[in-house]
């Protein structure tokens, strides 16, 4: 099993394993702001310790898996922006997803990002990404569809985003991409 570089560069962002002492950045950056999070299927970060919890998933996707999670930054300033990766759900299908703080939304680093986890997932034994989003979010929906992903389903009522309506479960467009 070839394992995921801990770090990799794409043209004007880094992807770097995220580590216990980036728990603060991430909190202030994405994790806890309500707007970024709204599509998400995670509730926001009420507190650090929420954000503490995602780091001992990571770590344990990293363990478990060839990959996990990524935090993103940007080149130029070395700034945390979000975050991509995968999911994997088993040696050669995962799901892969973005988040990026609302400074960084309209300039590309979300394609810029999953074209990257394109990229690298054939070196990991990947044969297929899936993805998914709110059957609402058209900017999602307009990234995954530029980067190859073929919408497979408009699936109805299928999954609760936590941010938007707690207790009712949401439509959600299944997306997929054979590599």
């Amino acid at each position: 099993m070839t394992r995921a570089p801990s770090e990799v560069a794409a043209e004007r962002l880094i992807f770097r394993r995220p580590r216990l002492a980036d728990a603060q950045a991430i909190f202030e950056r994405y994790a806890s702001d309500a707007e970024a999070t709204k599509y998400m299927a995670w509730p926001v970060h009420r507190t650090i310790d929420d954000t503490f919890a995602f780091l001992m998933f990571s770590d344990s996707e990293w363990l478990r898996w060839p990959g996990g999670p990524y935090l993103v930054y940007r080149r130029e300033d070395g700034q945390l922006v979000g975050s991509t990766g995968y999911a994997f759900e088993s040696a050669d299908r995962a799901i892969t997803g973005y988040i990026f703080s609302r400074d960084a939304w309209g300039r590309g680093y979300a394609t810029e990002s999953l074209r990257a986890m394109v990229s690298l997932a054939p070196q990991l034994g990947l044969r297929t990404l899936t993805a998914s989003c709110h059957a609402e979010h058209a900017a999602s929906a307009k990234v995954l569809e530029k980067c190859g992903f073929a919408c497979e389903a408009r699936l109805p009522r299928f999954m609760v985003f936590p941010n938007i309506t707690p207790s009712a479960p949401a439509d959600v467009l299944a997306y997929s991409l054979r590599l």
